[in-house]
């Protein structure tokens, strides 16, 4: 059975970062039919073929996956994309941006 570890640090709220771990769990549901429930601050997935938990960490996020023999032949297809969407959800331009005025000021 294949594993996949992976961790990410962020510099978001616990808030924010709870808010762009339950938009994983949403993208992760609609385009791989995963099934998810939050415990506290992680996240359960389930599927034929794969468990998996997303913990949601003060200054960092880290998956921890099993994936059966079928899902094992594409692992690296599967990590590339994982990390894609962490750094969209929790990297440096996922944090939160004071809005801006006219002319670049602040507002």
């Amino acid at each position: 059975m294949a594993s996949i570890a992976i961790a990410k640090k962020h510099a978001l709220s616990h808030k924010k970062a709870k808010e762009a771990a339950q938009k994983v769990a949403e993208d992760l549901n609609q385009r791989f039919d995963l099934d998810y429930t939050w415990n506290g601050d992680c996240i359960d997935f389930t599927r034929p073929g794969l468990t998996g938990q997303l913990h949601i960490l003060k200054d960092e996020v880290r998956l921890d996956c099993k994936l059966g023999f079928l899902l094992g032949t594409i692992k690296p297809a599967i990590e590339r994309e994982v990390h894609k969407e962490f750094d969209k959800r929790f990297g440096r331009h996922a944090e939160h941006k004071e809005p801006q005025g006219p002319k670049g000021h602040k507002a």
